[in-house]
Formats: structure tokens, sequence, C-alpha cells
């Protein structure tokens, strides 16, 4: 898999490219382009190169020196999904945890088909209540945030009502997340006692990754959402990380598929949480 600074560089690096195609198609060079916009020529290099981001402004100046007005809504609309592409959780979350589930309905309202893999924690769409207090709670004390984890706790309740609704979920964990004890013995129990209940769902699949599988081929990687063939979420300890090159979204939801080759489901997946709801003792 690429790493979230590299998927954020090749989207510049692919706008740079396009900016560089209109003003070929100008027949200008980089330091006539630049002179007619009373930039030096290191800026236009730059902008070409991915190694620096153009303002909006900057965009549809370019655009307006090559004759190209008609394209500078799409390149905008491009710089402003980079610009997106790679948010630190304490700007996402800087009104509160509560806003910041809300910020993501549109896209779970919207998403047919979720493929979800989970090395660390139970996802969302399959979360009790006392589990998502307790993840939330240990968010909000880390990272210092102001204290709405009952507001955001049940506004991430009222999203799971898409799991009954016209939507289909693939969800991968690895076995470790049944043992790792969030919030403590009782509230893993409830919430491993749930997932062999959602198992019985028609729209949820659940897969889990045995600890003995053999993993020469495919280790674990980080957890990450795919929504559709649309996007790709990847949670990291700093931000929040959205992937919607196309190429790179094949590569996730190849791995994806690899991942759940190694997968149990059905009764030997039942026998794993069992397994873990007894070791709670």
């Amino acid at each position: 898999m690429t790493s979230p600074s590299s998927s954020v560089q090749e989207a510049r690096k692919a706008l740079g490219q396009r900016l560089a195609e209109i003003r070929n198609a100008a027949g200008l060079t980089k330091r006539a382009l630049a002179q007619s916009l009373g930039w030096h020529e290191s800026k236009a290099s730059r902008f070409e190169s991915g190694a620096r981001s153009p303002s909006e402004r900057d965009l549809r100046d370019w655009c307006s020196a090559c004759g190209a007005e008609g394209e500078a809504e799409d390149l905008v609309s491009t710089a402003r999904g980079i610009e997106g592409m790679y948010v630190e959780w304490r700007k996402m979350e800087r009104h509160g945890l509560k806003w910041a589930q809300e910020s993501v309905v549109p896209l779970w309202e919207r998403t047919e088909r979720f493929r979800i893999y989970s090395p660390w924690l139970i996802p969302g769409p399959v979360q009790t209540a006392s589990y998502i207090t307790a993840l939330l709670t240990s968010i909000r004390d880390r990272r210092g945030l102001i204290d709405d984890v009952p507001a955001a706790v049940k506004v991430r309740v009222e999203k799971q009502q898409v799991v009954y609704g016209n939507h289909t979920f693939a969800i991968l964990l690895e076995e470790s997340v049944l043992r790792y004890r969030i919030g403590g013995t009782d509230v893993m129990a409830g919430q491993l006692g749930y997932l062999l209940s959602v198992m019985a769902l028609p729209s949820v699949s659940i897969g889990i990754i045995p600890q003995d599988a053999d993993r020469s081929g495919l280790w674990p990687v980080e957890g990450f959402f795919l929504y559709d063939d649309e996007l790709v979420n990847v949670e990291l300890i700093s931000a929040h990380l959205t992937v919607v090159q196309k190429h790179e979204l094949a590569m996730y939801a190849k791995t994806f598929s690899e991942l759940a080759e190694l997968a149990v489901y059905g009764p030997a997946a039942r026998e794993l949480i069992t397994a873990a709801i007894e070791s709670l003792g």
C-alpha cells in the first residue's frame, strides 16, 4: 500500500501535469506564462511538479493566461479535493466529536456497498453504544477535546441505521480485535455478543482472519473503509486520510479481496468470537 503522504503528493503531481498540459496546449513556456502573470518562473515550475499547491486564484489566473477559462472550475474542484485528502484530527474535531460524526453522515447514506477492514477495533457500523462511549471518551481525553461524548455517541448510534437499509456491509476483522479489551470486560462481552447477533443480518458479512492464518503473502495493513468504488477513508494517529485516485482505490479493493480469502465466516467465525467471549472470564 502507498503511504498517506505519497497519496497526497501523487494527487498534487497529477494536478501539476494537467496544468502543464494546458500551458503546452496554449503554446506557452513556463517563463512566458509566469511573465504574463507577474510571477517568478519558479512558481510555475513548483505548481507543475507538485511541490507547491496552487490557490484557487492561481488556478483561475493560469487558465485565463492560457485561454482555457473553461478548465478552471474543474481544476479548482480537484484542488479542493486534494486539500481535503489529509485532514489532521485537531482540525476535523475542532468543533467537537459530535460534529466530526455528523460530517460523514451524507457519505454513509449514499454508499451502497461498504467494505471495511479493521486490524484493531470493531468498526463503527457494528459497535455497541457502550463500546462507542469507551472509544470516544478515550479520544476526548487523549486529544483534549470538548466534552460532547454523549451527543457524539447518539449521532454514531443513529448512523448505524444504515445497517438496516439498502446497503451491504462486508467487514473483515483480525482475530486480535476480538481480544482487545476496549472499555473493560463487560463492555467487550456486550460488544462481542452484539457482533454474533448482527452476523445474522442478510446485509452484513463478517469475516475473521485467524491469528494462525498463513500471512506469508499478506500481512496486516492499516484499517480502511472503502465506500463503493468512490473513496477510501483511513484513520491515522494524527490525521484522517481520504483516498480518491482510481488506481489507489483499485489497490485497496484488491487488498480487501486478498484479505477476505484469509478470513473464516459463519460457524468458524462464530467459534472465534465465542472463544473471545469465554476468555473474558
